[in-house]
C-alpha cells in the first residue's frame, strides 16, 4: 500500500516537472521538446491528474484535442481501477 502511494507521489511529480520543461521549451527552445507521445505515457501510468490540472493552470495543450480529451479519460479509468484494488 505505501509503495503504491509513494509510486503515484513520484510519477505525478515526473508528470508535473515534464509539463512545465515542455510549457517553457515551447516558449524558448522551440527544439528540445517533450514527446506527446511522452507525456501521454506518463499520464497513463499515473500522472494524469497532476498533468491535467497542470496544463490547467499554465494553458499548455490545452487547445490540443488529444490531451483534453484523452487525459480526463485516462483519469476517469484510473479512478476505476483505483476503485477495484481499494474497495
Amino acid at each position: 500500500m505505501k509503495i503504491k502511494i509513494i509510486y503515484f507521489i513520484i510519477i505525478s511529480i515526473i508528470s508535473l516537472i515534464l509539463t512545465i520543461y515542455d510549457k517553457i521549451a515551447s516558449k524558448k527552445f522551440k527544439r528540445n521538446r517533450i514527446r506527446e507521445n511522452v507525456l501521454l505515457f506518463f499520464a497513463f501510468i499515473g500522472g494524469s491528474l497532476s498533468m491535467y490540472i497542470t496544463m490547467r493552470l499554465i494553458k499548455h495543450k490545452t487547445c490540443h484535442k488529444k490531451f483534453m480529451i484523452s487525459l480526463p479519460i485516462i483519469i476517469i479509468c484510473q479512478l476505476f481501477i483505483i476503485f477495484y484494488i481499494f474497495r
